[in-house]
């Protein structure tokens, strides 16, 4: 049987509610300690949730002292990830985290380094990896029937009227959601960034006060070119929260919908202007014990339980969030821009 994990979560916002549902249905899981700056939210998780026996608090290295978990939930805002993150893994404690890595890929480098000599886990939310949906699609363009991946596009067109903070934001969109889309990419190629050329631009009528628009080539590694459209200002027929994808190989495309439509065609034969097709049956939906958050929340604990490295591990996240800031460079000098982590060797 497994051993419990004793938990500090420390955040007490929206998104929160999904990581204290799913440690709600581990009897490994013990949730110990729950830090906001605002006491009043964390007693309010507390009551939600009945945790009588957690400790509530506003000081996380004092909660931590206290209480000596085994791993930190970290649902606090981009900002506050670095301190919260290198105080856990300070203290000796696993960290599974909320996106983004970090604010800025300097810090998300101090805390990739931190964890490394820490010799602890460290892993970041990216819940569209866990559906079975984009495992399907996945599985479809790695089988081979559409021959070797050349060329991947996807689209992202939702008119979002979130009012508040994200209105005013700069770089609103490649910020605070490509970072999505593009991990979705590298999931799905399986290959890696190089460079990126994006232009960004905030298109009449949009009700952002900085660009919400944007379109970025990505160079791939193993010659792969990667093409993202988006807009947060796009009236009118919306794509899913997950994008619209196209995958084009050497003997065929297939393309996803980002809900349950996944379309394949293959050639058949060599002659003619346009070569004779067939279609190309899409894997099935393998069923999850659980998707989106809760999926990779409860993969996150399978792996410290099991001696396991998640996928989402912040040495392999950083890629994803590399992407993000190299396209905003781009867009700022309008010039191709390699990508680098920082932590090549």
């Amino acid at each position: 049987m497994s051993r419990s994990l004793k938990v500090v979560h420390v955040g007490c916002g929206g998104i929160s509610k999904a990581w204290f549902e799913a440690a709600a249905k581990r009897p490994d899981v013990v949730i110990a300690g729950i830090v906001d700056l605002d006491l009043e939210a964390a007693r309010k998780r507390q009551a939600e949730f009945k945790l009588d026996q957690a400790q509530t608090g506003t000081d996380l290295k004092a909660m931590i002292k206290a209480v000596k978990p085994d791993l930190v939930f970290d649902c606090t805002v981009p900002g506050a990830h670095k301190n919260v993150t290198l105080a856990a893994l300070k203290a000796g404690c696993h960290v599974l985290g909320e996106k983004p890595l970090a604010d800025s890929l300097a810090s998300a480098r101090a805390m990739c380094r931190a964890a490394q000599k820490s010799g602890k886990i460290y892993a970041v939310m990216q819940n569209r990896r866990f559906t079975p949906q984009i495992r399907a699609f996945r599985k479809l363009i790695a089988d081979g029937e559409l021959g070797d991946l050349t060329t991947l596009y996807s689209d992202f067109f939702i008119g979002a009227h979130f009012g508040g903070f994200r209105d005013r934001m700069e770089h609103v969109l490649l910020l605070d959601m490509a970072i999505h889309t593009f991990d979705a990419a590298r999931f799905l190629t399986g290959a890696e960034p190089m460079a990126v050329y994006c232009k960004e631009w905030n298109p009449k009528g949009s009700w952002y006060d900085h660009d919400a628009s944007a379109i970025t080539i990505f160079e791939m590694s193993n010659g792969i070119i990667y093409s993202y459209r988006g807009s947060w200002c796009a009236e009118g027929l919306r794509t899913t929260w997950e994008s619209s994808w196209r995958a084009i190989g050497t003997k065929g495309s297939a393309t996803w919908d980002g809900g349950k439509g996944i379309q394949a065609q293959a050639v058949t034969g060599n002659e003619g202007f346009a070569y004779p097709l067939k279609e190309v049956a899409a894997p099935p939906f393998e069923a999850m014990a659980s998707e989106g958050h809760a999926g990779f929340i409860h993969d996150g604990l399978d792996c410290l339980q099991q001696g396991r490295i998640p996928q989402t591990i912040c040495t392999d996240n950083i890629k994803s969030l590399a992407m993000v800031f190299a396209a905003i460079q781009s867009a700022q000098t309008g010039k191709r821009v390699l990508i680098k982590t920082g932590l090549e060797k």
